[in-house]
């Protein structure tokens, strides 16, 4: 991946790494699926760092144009599914 994620000059270093592991697990469900309760886990925990839906909805579009990866369409499966289950993406 030649692409950086988005973050703010304000989070500590575990909060930068917290958010990337967030958009890494966006990824991984676009390209191998993830366990719905792990995605959730990195979801809650980006939800803490960036509480504000304003903020998510910029750090999302942020990361859609470096990467190509939607995440809305991910956190939306994400909450309509069930424990178990593996979300995966339709495509990039």
């Amino acid at each position: 991946m030649s692409y950086s994620y988005p973050f703010s000059k304000d989070w500590s270093t575990t909060e930068i790494v917290e958010v990337v592991q967030f958009f890494e697990a966006i990824e991984n469900a676009y390209e191998n699926g993830i366990k719905r309760e792990e995605l959730m886990k990195k979801y809650r925990r980006f939800k803490d760092i960036v509480p504000s839906m304003a903020e998510e909805k910029t750090y999302f579009r942020e990361f859609e144009k470096e990467s190509g990866y939607v995440c809305f369409p991910i956190i939306k499966k994400m909450k309509e599914t069930t424990t178990g289950a593996i979300i995966k993406g339709a495509g990039k």
